[in-house]
This record gives structure tokens, C-alpha cells and sequence, in this order.
């Protein structure tokens, strides 16, 4: 068996462990990392790009099939066409680029990279099983970053009809109906997708409404489009089994009934993969499923850190990327800690939602008197010549300091303010700092600055 000794190990090549294994490497630590598939973990390979991917795709096509149907603009577009094939292979080709450029980042840093199946014997051993052969790594520190998986539900084993969110991803032809089993950001975001190149979705959600992981107020909106696109919502019910014939059954309050379903996407949640690679031999301390760590991310084993989704909630990569990159630096030496104020969460939907620190629920109910502003983007000039107009942003702040607590905001395009809104609450910003900015006109932007003057009683615009 080939041998190979270094400082640092990490397991899982995902957005986390990669960024802890490059930082690693740019720090000067002999680092190895190793995972059995293509550098980039899901987010690249099978979740965040391609899926983003398909709903741009899914966008783009609806908009000229409607334009096809009622001219706007005194613009009229006729004959559009979908290969859902190709549009596959086009995400692919964006998927290579970035799993071959983490590949050249990697090697930029001296980061070996090892490709196969990994298995702990302890916490600073790993027998990795490769193409060319087993190898044994021993090193002196070891990072976790296994990241997560689809979950199932029993009565719909993933196979044939029933599908997770990769396996829709890697669908070649469009089907005509299918039902989705959750009513989260993931099934949302793809069911979305789906209904706008022509299938007829089906959503199925067991609590009372959609999103519930959202306050109702940035939801409204979404629903509201859902119901535009001619997706049908069916809350607080369950999904059974397949019927004989292939479809779904569902079951609430108001009884019983089948949906007919040529796939079913069940979107559930993810689970952590903390017994993957032999982890339940190192008998670490859990949190419920989930890998018990400090504000260093450190372990109950000496030695042993984790990161990412392994680590709990919220499982997003930007939080297992800004974990990497500290535990990297901790590793190389340097005093850190986890000392972030807000974790921005962006939902993919149709329209976008964003939201960063406290809403003004969750900050009353922390026992703080707030005051709030809400700008709807229907008064916002370019939100109106963009012809999308639904939505609003909102900004919560302390009463009496009126530091900023939380802002959210709901409506086309807003992923991409996400970290001027984590920015502001980072940086400790008072709504003052915010209505003695210059915001450019006209931009959506502008619905930040009129929700803060909102906020304090003089809107202008409203």
C-alpha cells in the first residue's frame, strides 16, 4: 500500500473544504485533500451551479414563449423551441470550467489532490481507496467537510419515477407532469424551473404553507407567481406512496387523492453525511445528527475540525467557505474565531428572496422594540421599466439606537444585493448610515434607501 504523510487532511472537496485546502496550501501547510469525485463538492457538481443554470435557462425561454403570446414592450417573438439536452450539456460545460479551475487553484496552492473513496482509522489516519490502488495518508491535523445528501422518504425511495434534486438536474427530456414533495427553496426553486419550460407541477407541502423557513410577508409574492405560471400548491398535506398506476398520493385534512405525476422530486431537506469516510469510529460528540463544534470549528477530538454542512444548520456554502478559510488560517497559525454577525440566505425562487440577520418577528420576539420600513419595488422606476415590479425590501432596526438588525427583501434580481445587506449589518450600520448614502438612480438599490427613510416616518417616494 502506497503511503503519503502531511500537516493537513481534509476530507470532502466540496466549497468548504476546498477553500480550507487552497488558504491551506497559500499559508504554506503541506495539505492533502481528498474526495471521489470532481473538486467542488454538490454546490458545483450537482446543486448551487447547475441549478441556477436550469432556472436561467428556464427564464430565458420563458420570457420569449411569452412574448410569443402577448407582445410587450412592442417586442413579439415566435417559435421558441426547447433541447433540454442541450441545455444540460451547456450547464455541464459551465460546470467543468469551474470544477477545472478549483483542480488549477489547488495545484497553484500545492494542495495535493486524491481522488477515490476515503476511510478513517483514526483521527489522523485515512485509507483511501483509488483507481490506481489503496493509499494510507496520515497526517497531523484533520478537517472534516462531508458535507450533506438528499433525504428520503420511505414511501418514496429515490428510483424510476421518484427523483432527487441531482437526478432532476440531470434529466435529458422535459416531462409533462411532475409533483414535487416539499415546499422549501430547493423544490421551489427547480418546480419553478420545470413549470416554466412546460411541465405541469405539482407542489405538496406538509405545513400550512410554502417557504415556512420565511415570514409570510416575503412568501406572498412568491405564491402569487406560482399561481401565475399555473402551479398548483397543495398545502398541509402528505405524500403517500404510488398509486398501480404511477400516481401520487396525498393526504390531508380535507381527505384523500392521487396526482397524476410522470417524476416525482422529492425535496424534503438534506441530511448531513456524518457517518460517511468511518466518522462513527472517532465517536465524536453530535448535536442531534450533526457534528458538535466550537466557535473555532474544533471537535471534541484534539486534531480534529469540521466545517460546512457536516456542522449543521444553515447548510449554505458560503458558511462552510468562511469556515475553511478560518480553520485554514487557524492551522497556519493565526489567532480566529467565528465572530459573524449575519449569514445572508438567498432562496432562488421566482421572484428572488433575500434575507440577512432578524426579521422584525424574530427581533420582537428576542424582546427588542424595533421600528421597520417597507419599500414595495411597484414605486421603485427601474423595478417598473424592467417590467417586474412585485416585491419590496425591508429593513428592521433597534428603537432606540436604530441600529440595523435585519433586512429583507423579495423581487426580481435581489440575490445580488445579499452582501451589501450582510455588509451593512456587519458593519454594526445604523439606519442613519443608510438615508446619508447617495443611492444611484434608478436602480433597485433605491428601495433600501426609501425603506430606511420609511422607517424613521419620511418616505419620499411613497
Amino acid at each position: 500500500m502506497r503511503e503519503m504523510s502531511c500537516r493537513l487532511l481534509v476530507l470532502g472537496s466540496g466549497p468548504g473544504g476546498y477553500v480550507c485546502a487552497i488558504r491551506a496550501g497559500q499559508l504554506g501547510v503541506d495539505t492533502v485533500i481528498v474526495d471521489r469525485d470532481p473538486p467542488g463538492g454538490t454546490c458545483l457538481n450537482v446543486g448551487c451551479i447547475p441549478s441556477k443554470a436550469l432556472i436561467h435557462a428556464a427564464d430565458e425561454f420563458h420570457r420569449i414563449t411569452a412574448l410569443s403570446e402577448t407582445p410587450e414592450m412592442g417586442i413579439s417573438a415566435h417559435g421558441a423551441t426547447l433541447d433540454l439536452g442541450q441545455t444540460r450539456r451547456w450547464s455541464q460545460g459551465i460546470v467543468s470550467r469551474l470544477t477545472g479551475g478549483v483542480a488549477a487553484l489547488l495545484r497553484k496552492a500545492k494542495v495535493r489532490l486524491v481522488t477515490g473513496e476515503a476511510r478513517l482509522r483514526d483521527g489522523k489516519t485515512a485509507v483511501v481507496e483509488t483507481p490506481e490502488g489503496p493509499v494510507m495518508i496520515r497526517a497531523e491535523v484533520l478537517v472534516i467537510a462531508t458535507g450533506s445528501e438528499p433525504v428520503e422518504l420511505p414511501a418514496l425511495p429515490f428510483g424510476g419515477a421518484v427523483i432527487s434534486s441531482t437526478d432532476a438536474l440531470a434529466l435529458e427530456e422535459l416531462p409533462e407532469t411532475m409533483a414535487v414533495v416539499g415546499g422549501g427553496y430547493i423544490g421551489l426553486e427547480l418546480g419553478t424551473a420545470f413549470a416554466k419550460l412546460g411541465t405541469r407541477v405539482t407542489v405538496v407541502e406538509a405545513a400550512n404553507r410554502i417557504l415556512p423557513q420565511y415570514d409570510a410577508e416575503l412568501t406572498r409574492p412568491v405564491m402569487s407567481r406560482l399561481s401565475e405560471l399555473g402551479v398548483r400548491v397543495c398545502t398541509g398535506v402528505r405524500a403517500g406512496g404510488l398509486s398501480p398506476e404511477g400516481a401520487l398520493r396525498i393526504a390531508g385534512d380535507d381527505g384523500a387523492e392521487e396526482i397524476a405525476a410522470e417524476k416525482v422530486l422529492v425535496t424534503i431537506g438534506r441530511r448531513p453525511r456524518s457517518e460517511a469516510a468511518g466518522l462513527a469510529e472517532l465517536r465524536l460528540d453530535r448535536q442531534g445528527p450533526f457534528i458538535r463544534i466550537d466557535a473555532q470549528c474544533r471537535t471534541s477530538m484534539r486534531g480534529v475540525y469540521a466545517i460546512g454542512d457536516v456542522t449543521g444548520e444553515p447548510m449554505l456554502a458560503h458558511r462552510a467557505m468562511a469556515q475553511g478559510e478560518m480553520v485554514a488560517e487557524l492551522i497556519g497559525g493565526a489567532r480566529r474565531a467565528w465572530d459573524h454577525r449575519a449569514i445572508p440566505a438567498v432562496c432562488f425562487t421566482d421572484p428572488e428572496i433575500v434575507t440577512v440577520g432578524l426579521s422584525p418577528e424574530e427581533a420582537q420576539a428576542a424582546g427588542r422594540e424595533v421600528i421597520t420600513g417597507l419599500f414595495p419595488f411597484a414605486a421603485n422606476g427601474r423595478a417598473m421599466t424592467a417590467g417586474r415590479d412585485d416585491g419590496f425590501i425591508r429593513v428592521t432596526a433597534r428603537a432606540d439606537t436604530q441600529e440595523i438588525l435585519g433586512i429583507q427583501a423579495v423581487g426580481e434580481g435581489v440575490s445580488e444585493m445579499a452582501a451589501g445587506f450582510a455588509l451593512a449589518l456587519e458593519s454594526g450600520a445604523l439606519i442613519a448610515d443608510v438615508t446619508g448614502t447617495i443611492h444611484a438612480h434608478p436602480t433597485r438599490g433605491e428601495a433600501l434607501h426609501e425603506a430606511c427613510l420609511r422607517a424613521l416616518g419620511h418616505a419620499l417616494h411613497i
